[in-house]
């Protein structure tokens, strides 16, 4: 439950989510028990909770519309029961014979969905080695940045590869947000380049809670992902972290720590917007009276 003083406790659900959405949703459901055993009140579970597939026939096979889906389903009488906030990273649901979305919900503790997003920015990428991904291929990206009001804090919603353009945390940040939320299934690969230092950049930049459950670990479809799911205060401290196994990292969130720190540093307030200018280069004919050339 909420303290008097404020401050709440968090349960990061890291995962190794296979191909089965039904295996996936079991595996949830313990650790999601198990944090709030642990007097979590707001779980978050990682992207792709319901399935990690690359094949595109199979990923089609075995997602279908949110109306049936039943891992949502699942996790909304979950909530209900356990009387939590559970925010599921985001699972893989069908909205057109062509395309699925890579979604996330926010489930109060009374099972109702009071948010969804669906990620903005597609993963695209050629990494060395030879990985390469084409999310847009499979997956339709979202349009609208999302915040949420929950009993301590305002929260805005992202999903992993949403965590490289940091024009959409200033954006939630400015709409009110309070804690950043990236749930991620982050390739090890840039992982360990990259994640630490973008999470704690995103939480230092907005004064904000950051808050990133993790896939970890080798998948069945034959890809790694990097886990050490993190939640950064608003300093830009790790106050928790996981590993690379399948687990519950827990957290105690102080929602006054956010005000200090913009106290310190009140760059929200001090963001300017700006115009670039591109200074026209001097034409080679002309001449300065005096020049010796």
């Amino acid at each position: 439950m909420t303290k008097s003083d404020g401050k709440f406790r968090v349960g990061l659900i890291q995962m190794r989510s296979g191909r089965t959405p039904q295996v996936n949703l079991d595996a949830a459901v313990k650790m999601i028990r198990e944090a709030a055993s642990a007097g979590a009140v707001y779980v978050q579970t990682p992207e792709m909770t319901n399935i990690m597939e690359l094949s595109r026939a199979k990923l089609f096979a075995a997602i279908t519309e949110e109306e049936k889906d039943i891992c949502l389903a699942a996790f909304r009488e979950l909530a209900r029961d356990l009387k939590l906030h559970l925010h599921v990273g985001s699972l893989a649901i069908k909205v057109s014979p062509e395309k699925a979305a890579n979604r996330a919900f926010m489930i109060d503790p009374r099972g109702k969905i009071v948010a969804r997003y669906d990620k903005i920015h597609m993963f695209d990428v050629d990494l060395a080695g030879g990985e390469s991904y084409r999310e847009s291929n499979n997956f339709r990206p979202g349009e609208n940045a999302v915040v949420v009001d929950l009993p301590w804090a305002r929260f805005g919603l992202t999903i992993c590869y949403d965590l490289r353009f940091p024009a959409l945390y200033r954006a939630l940040a400015e709409a009110g947000a309070t804690v950043l939320t990236i749930p991620a299934a982050f390739t090890r690969q840039t992982g360990e380049a990259h994640w630490h230092t973008l999470i704690r950049a995103r939480a230092i930049e907005n004064g904000s809670f950051a808050l990133a459950a993790a896939q970890g670990g080798p998948h069945e479809n034959g890809r790694e992902t990097f886990g050490r799911s993190l939640a950064v205060d608003p300093w830009g401290r790790i106050i928790g972290e996981g590993g690379t196994e399948p687990g519950v990292i827990m957290v105690e969130i102080d929602p006054a720590e956010v005000a200090a720190a913009r106290a310190k540093v009140p760059s929200l307030q001090h963001g300017r917007r700006f115009d670039i200018i591109e200074p026209m280069a001097e034409p080679a004919h002309l001449h300065v009276v005096g020049d010796p050339s």
